[in-house]
C-alpha cells in the first residue's frame, strides 16, 4: 500500500484546524438541562464548555436546534434561521458562541437540507395548490394508474416513500417520515434558500456544518423503480428490500454539494462535513472532482468492521487508497444513530478502539459520553421515543438507547436535570459518570484526555503520515510519522496477552490504554496485556520495525 503523507506536506503549508483537531458531537437534548424541563438546552451546553476545554477537544458539533415539531427530534426543521424554544433563544446561542470562542472551541451546526418538516411554511404553502410558486420546492407526482404511489421507492423509516395529499390529488416524496417531505434540489430556488440559511449561521460565527444525509439530496429525474436487493432476507430492515440506486448517491449530487461548499468557502477557516453511509470506496467522490465537495465526507466504516486485526488493517488500507490526492481522512466510532462502542465491543476493547480512533491519520469525531464508556441503554417499551423504532418495532432499529442523558455525577438524575429526564439514564450512572471518571487515573476519561494531549503534543499523531507495520491474529501495529518523529501504535484486539518481536525495535512507551507503563523502555519485542494498546515513541533515527515473529 502506498504511504499517505501529512496534511502539512509541501513548502510552507500549515494544517488547518479541522485537520489537526478533534470534533466532539453533542446531542443537545441529552447533554445538560439548565431550566428543569428534563431536556438539554443551549445554556446547558454553555455551562459545560469548561469540561470540553479540559477534555481537550477542538470543536463542538451540535445536533439540530432549529424550530421543529420534533417528530424526528429536530431533523424535521420548521425554520432554518431560528432556535427552538425547547433549546433556548438566539441570544442563548450567541452567548454560547462567545464563550466557546473565549475557550478556543469551534462550534459546528447540523444542516438538514434534504427535507423539512411538513409544518415548515414552505411546505404549508406548497401543498395549498398545484400552481403555488413553492409547489416545485418539493417532489410531487401524480398517482399510478391504480391510484397508488407513483413508483416503488421506500422510506428509510418504513413503508412507501410517497404520501398522498388529499387537497391536491398528488403524492409527495419523503425519504424518512411522512412529516419530513423532501426538498427538490433540482429547483435552484431551493439551493438559494438553503444557502441563505447557511450564511445566517456563518455570519454568527459557526465554524461550519455537518450536512445530514448528504448522499440523499438528489433523486432520479425519471422516477424509475429501484431494483430488488438480492441480499435481502426476512427480518432485515424492510428498507433493504430494494437497492436505492435511483434515490441516493446519484452522480449529479456532487454539483449540489459543490454549491454548499462554495457558500462555506466564502468565509475564512470553515468546514463542510457530509453524513454519508456508503462503502469507503464511494466516499472519495464526495470530496469533489476538484476537492470542491465536502472537506470531510464522514467515514463510518469502524462502526461495522469485524473487530479483527486483519479486517481493520485492510479497511484502513482500502480507505487510504480510496482517498483522492489532497483528500483528508476522518474516522468515527459512535454517533446518535448507532450502538455505542462500549456495548458493541465491551468496555475493555472500547479503550483499545479509543486509542485506534485517536491515533489513526485523519480527523476523529468523538460522540458525547464515549469518553466515559457510556453504553447503549435498554429502553422500556413504554418510554420509547424514536419514531423509527415505533414504525418498525422488534427489529432493533431504535436509537433512543444511544441518546440517553449524560451522567455528570451520582446525584439524582445524574446531575443532568432537576426533574425526570426525557429518556432514562443507564442504571449504572452512579458508577459511570463524569465526576467518578475525572478523579480516576485509570478510567476511560483519563485515557481519552491523555490521548488528546498526545495528539496536541505530537505532530506525528495529529497530522503525520500513516505507515502499516503488522496485522496478525489480534495484533494490529502501525506507525505515525512527521519530520523526524516516529511513533508506533500497537493494539491487542483480543482478551489474551501478546508478545510480538520486531527487528530493530527501540523506544519508550508514551501511553497505554490501561493508563500505566508510561516511560517504560522497549527493545526488540513488545509485550501487550489482554485488551491493551500502547503508543511507543521510537528512538531518534530508529526506523519503523519489520515484523520478526
Amino acid at each position: 500500500m502506498a504511504d499517505r503523507e501529512s496534511a502539512g506536506a509541501g513548502p510552507g503549508r500549515e494544517p488547518l484546524w479541522w485537520q489537526k483537531g478533534v470534533i466532539y458531537q453533542v446531542y443537545p437534548r441529552s447533554f445538560q438541562d439548565s431550566n428543569g424541563d428534563g431536556v438539554g438546552d443551549l445554556e446547558g451546553i454553555r455551562r459545560r464548555l469548561g469540561y470540553l476545554e479540559e477534555l481537550g477537544v477542538d470543536a463542538v458539533w451540535i445536533s439540530p436546534i432549529y424550530p421543529s415539531p420534533m417528530a424526528d427530534f429536530g431533523y424535521d426543521v420548521a425554520d432554518y434561521e431560528g432556535i427552538d424554544p425547547l433549546f433556548g433563544t438566539l441570544d442563548d446561542f450567541d452567548r454560547l458562541m462567545a464563550e466557546a470562542g473565549a475557550r478556543n472551541l469551534k462550534v459546528i451546526l447540523d444542516l438538514v437540507p434534504n427535507h423539512t418538516s411538513d409544518q415548515h411554511p414552505w411546505f404549508r404553502e406548497a401543498r395549498t395548490s398545484r400552481t403555488h410558486p413553492r409547489r416545485d420546492w418539493y417532489i410531487w407526482r401524480d398517482p399510478a394508474p391504480d391510484g397508488g404511489p407513483p413508483n416503488n421507492w421506500l422510506s428509510e423509516f418504513g413503508g412507501s416513500a410517497w404520501e398522498y395529499d388529499e387537497n391536491t390529488g398528488q403524492y409527495y416524496y419523503h425519504a424518512f417520515l411522512a412529516s419530513q417531505p423532501d426538498l427538490n434540489w433540482r429547483n435552484p430556488e431551493v439551493a438559494q434558500a438553503i444557502h441563505k440559511a447557511m450564511r445566517f449561521w456563518l455570519d454568527r460565527g459557526v465554524a461550519g456544518f455537518r450536512v445530514d444525509v448528504i448522499w440523499h439530496l438528489l433523486k432520479d429525474k425519471d422516477f424509475r423503480d429501484n431494483p430488488p436487493d438480492p441480499d435481502y432476507r426476512p427480518g432485515m430492515n424492510p428498507y433493504r428490500r430494494l437497492l436505492p440506486v435511483h434515490t441516493t448517491d446519484l452522480a449529479e449530487v456532487h454539483t449540489v454539494i459543490a454549491g454548499l461548499r462554495k457558500v462555506v468557502d466564502g468565509y475564512d477557516d470553515r468546514v463542510l462535513i457530509g453524513e454519508i453511509y456508503l462503502p469507503v470506496e464511494r466516499l472519495g467522490a464526495y470530496y469533489g472532482a476538484n476537492l470542491d465537495g465536502a472537506h470531510l465526507p464522514f467515514n463510518f466504516a469502524l462502526l461495522e468492521v469485524a473487530w479483527e486485526a486483519r479486517a481493520v488493517a485492510d479497511l484502513i488500507a482500502r480507505y487510504e487508497k480510496a482517498l483522492p490526492p489532497g483528500g483528508w481522512p476522518n474516522w468515527v466510532l459512535g454517533n446518535h444513530d448507532r450502538p455505542r462502542v462500549a456495548s458493541r465491543l465491551g468496555p475493555d476493547q472500547a479503550r483499545v478502539a479509543q486509542m485506534l480512533l485517536l491515533t489513526l491519520r485523519g480527523t476523529p469525531t468523538l460522540y458525547y459520553g464515549d469518553e466515559i464508556g457510556m453504553t447503549t441503554v435498554p429502553i422500556p417499551a413504554d418510554k420509547v421515543q424514536d419514531p423509527w423504532e415505533k414504525n418498525l418495532p422488534g427489529l432493533g432499529l431504535g436509537r433512543d438507547g444511544v441518546r440517553t442523558p449524560m451522567p455528570w455525577d451520582a446525584s439524582a438524575n445524574g446531575g443532568f436535570s432537576d426533574v425526570t429526564p426525557w429518556l432514562p439514564l443507564d442504571t449504572n450512572f452512579p458508577e459511570i459518570n463524569v465526576m467518578q471518571h475525572r478523579v480516576s487515573s485509570h478510567g476511560m476519561y483519563a485515557l481519552t484526555h491523555a490521548l488528546l494531549s498526545l495528539r496536541r503534543a505530537h505532530p506525528a499523531l495529529a497530522v503525520g503520515a500513516y505507515r502499516p507495520v503488522a496485522a496478525t491474529g489480534n495484533l494490529l501495529v502501525y506507525g505515525r510519522e512527521a519530520q523526524d518523529e516516529r511513533l508506533l501504535v500497537a493494539l491487542n484486539l483480543g482478551g489474551e496477552p501478546l508478545l510480538a518481536a520486531f527487528d530493530g525495535l527501540a523506544g519508550q512507551i508514551l501511553q497505554s490504554t490501561l493508563c500505566d507503563r508510561v516511560d517504560e523502555a522497549v527493545a526488540g519485542e513488545l509485550a501487550l496485556r489482554a485488551n491493551e494498546g500502547v503508543v511507543v515513541a521510537l528512538g531518534r533515527g530508529v526506523a519503523f520495525p519489520a515484523e520478526a515473529g
